[in-house]
């Protein structure tokens, strides 16, 4: 036989439902239904079926009610401060100064380039697109010169130029 469901009783059936009816943002007001539908002794199954979500959420969001109580209700995300940067403002602002002298084969930067430079500052394995990413976070610009044509000479390039205008 399956374990027996218990809500804490921290507000009553009534108080679930006024506010069920008041909420103002989605999430919210999703999670109070499913409470306030247990509380009237509806079963896990059947108010998965009433509200489309799944009954293993369900539980997650019966065991959330019963230790924080309304606390534990609505989008929480907000308070998800996200993972810290990959570099540090100090790191990336020897990035920046690197980024003004030439790579360290003599060639221009890339995010090969500082893929590896950044494995070294933070001794962690950088992919490539991670350098590419934080080339482009600075918006560096790739400063190639303009290619020239080697079958002509000097002096066959500047009567053209000459010509063209």
């Amino acid at each position: 036989m399956p374990k027996k469901l218990v809500l804490s009783n921290h507000l009553s059936t009534d108080e679930l439902f006024s506010r069920y009816r008041q909420a103002n943002q989605v999430p919210l007001k999703s999670h109070y239904q499913i409470i306030w539908l247990l509380s009237t002794s509806k079963t896990p199954k059947q108010v998965a079926e009433i509200t489309g979500y799944s009954q293993t959420w369900i539980y997650q969001l019966i065991n959330r009610y019963n230790q924080q109580g309304e606390l534990g209700l609505g989008d929480l995300r907000c308070h998800n401060p996200g993972r810290e940067p990959l570099l540090n403002d100090v790191q990336q602002a020897q990035l920046h100064q690197v980024l003004t002298f030439t790579a360290p084969d003599g060639g221009l930067w890339n995010g090969r380039k500082v893929a590896e430079w950044m494995s070294e500052i933070t001794g962690k394995q950088v992919s490539r697109m991670r350098g590419w990413e934080y080339l482009k976070q600075i918006d560096y610009n790739l400063r190639v010169p303009r290619p020239e044509h080697k079958e002509i000479s000097q002096q066959e390039q500047q009567e053209w130029k000459k010509n063209s205008i």
